[in-house]
């Protein structure tokens, strides 16, 4: 039975209730009237819930479409402004003893390069982070009890904070690795992890299992209830994500959704992140071989849909899209984004060397091949401001006191000057001519919208003084 409060994976996530949803979905898709009650609903800035949700996901009427993507636009600028958060991966090993048919990370994968940074290499890894720009890591690992313990992961995430290069520093480390204990989530925890994100790759148990034949990720119930177990071991902001392409995409959207909703019910916060990653080419992945692959307009469409869904949550889009998609979908709720990313592990500090070895250890292909730069240079251009911002996790809004801001949109008085301070800081220390330009153009545009003008005075004062050679200031 569907009970969106129960802990058991098989009854937040019902099969039957999806099931009844999309059929729901498919006798209402031509309901104008009720897609217009929902869509109407969904103006109230409040979301949408899975059944609703589906219905406007089956709806093919152009101009309803159309208005979706109207409404997606306008929520995201009221919840978000026109900031694009920037982050980068970072692998630090891809020892694996899963079976998992579409990652070439799987255990029986024999020619892949098998690779595990020390926390010298590490050390190497940030520093080019560092030097690019970047203040924001995720960081992956394969699951593998004997490399990757968790030990290995503390103690790496101890490496990066510690790490300060000129005026580079990681300032919030997110961390995507296996499902685990409520102890090993408290241990991350007080590592100081920012956000745990773990994708659910499907939602749909039977496919799950065949699509993990072998390893402890086979396990559904286990790997779907870990954000239980990582809230209840004080990890206030958690990310969802769905790897689209694997199970047909209408299921998947409402398990994610579902998903969504039981952590607002059980712990009071939804998701922090929501990832809509598609499937891709990698060292021995075919994505011609599922069946299930999404074009670009329903990947645009689903995407405007989680926005209007669950509009306080953060959208991530990654290099696994291109610089076309990007664009296209921005402007429907994605609210960060990678940028100079490598899938490899130790991709950064010396990629060349890497390439004339002939070996790699990518996960998949990274279809945006730009540098930091050019994707800066390239997102001003399209208006948005790119933020280094990680002012609420180090101000401990977090959880349910981030939330509460957000869902009134109120955290934009924090994140607007936030994202401009920390803009400036890239474009003195790592920015090139044109981008320095762009981006200063773009600041004394954007501190004349600041309504409070206290707040606008003390962003001058700190735009000035980050000038003058100071750093990290934040509200």
């Amino acid at each position: 039975m569907y009970d969106v409060k129960s802990l058991k994976a098989e009854e937040f996530i019902s099969d039957e209730e999806i099931r009844e949803t999309l059929a729901y979905a498919d006798a209402n898709r031509d309901n104008m009237e009720l897609v217009d009650a929902i869509i109407e609903k969904a103006k109230e800035r409040k979301g949408l819930n899975h059944r609703e949700a589906s219905v406007l996901l089956a709806c093919e009427n152009e101009e309803k479409i159309q208005e979706i993507y109207e409404l997606a636009q306008q929520i995201k600028k009221d919840f978000y402004g026109n900031r694009i958060v920037m982050f980068a991966p970072l692998y630090l090993s891809n020892y694996c003893v899963n079976g998992c048919v579409y990652c070439p990370y799987h255990m029986k994968n024999k020619h892949i390069a098998r690779k595990k940074l020390t926390q010298e290499e590490i050390v190497k890894e940030v520093t080019a982070l560092q030097d690019m720009g970047h203040k924001r890591l995720a960081i992956e690992a394969g699951e593998d009890p004997v490399n990757n313990p968790i030990e290995y992961i503390l103690e790496c995430i101890k490496t990066i904070y510690s790490i300060k290069h000129k005026n580079g520093a990681i300032r919030r480390v997110n961390v995507n690795i296996a499902a685990t204990t409520v102890e090993n989530y408290r241990k991350l925890k007080d590592a100081g992890i920012g956000t745990y994100v773990l994708f659910q790759e499907t939602y749909h148990k039977e496919s799950y299992e065949q699509l993990h034949p072998t390893g402890p990720k086979h396990d559904y119930a286990y790997h779907t209830e870990a954000m239980d177990r990582a809230m209840e071991g004080g990890i206030d902001d958690v990310g969802l994500g769905v790897l689209f392409g694997l199970d047909k995409y209408r299921y998947e959207f409402a398990g994610l959704l579902m998903h969504a909703e039981h952590l607002e019910a059980v712990h009071g916060v939804g998701p922090h992140t929501i990832s809509v990653p598609r499937l891709k080419r990698a060292d021995d992945i075919d994505p011609t071989a599922f069946d299930n692959g999404i074009s670009d307009d329903i990947f645009a469409k689903i995407c405007a849909l989680i926005r209007i869904s669950v509009p306080y949550t953060g959208m991530i889009i990654s290099t696994r899209e291109s610089q076309a998609v990007r664009e296209k979908v921005l402007p429907l709720g994605v609210s960060q984004i990678s940028g100079a990313s490598k899938t490899s592990v130790g991709g950064y500090a010396d990629p060349e060397a890497e390439k004339l070895a002939n070996e790699t250890s990518e996960q998949f292909d990274v279809s945006d091949q730009r540098t930091l730069d050019e994707v800066v240079n390239w997102l001003m251009k399209l208006g948005y401001i790119p933020s280094f911002c990680t002012a609420c996790y180090r101000e401990g809004r977090t959880g349910d006191r981030f939330m509460a801001l957000c869902k009134n949109m109120q955290i934009l008085n924090c994140c607007h000057p936030n994202a401009l301070m920390t803009l400036k800081e890239y474009l003195e220390d790592y920015a090139s001519e044109e981008t320095r330009k762009l981006g200063m153009e773009l600041i004394e545009r954007e501190l004349e919208k600041i309504p409070n003008p206290k707040v606008k005075q003390t962003t001058y004062e700190h735009i000035h003084d980050i000038s003058e050679g100071k750093r990290d200031f934040r509200f």
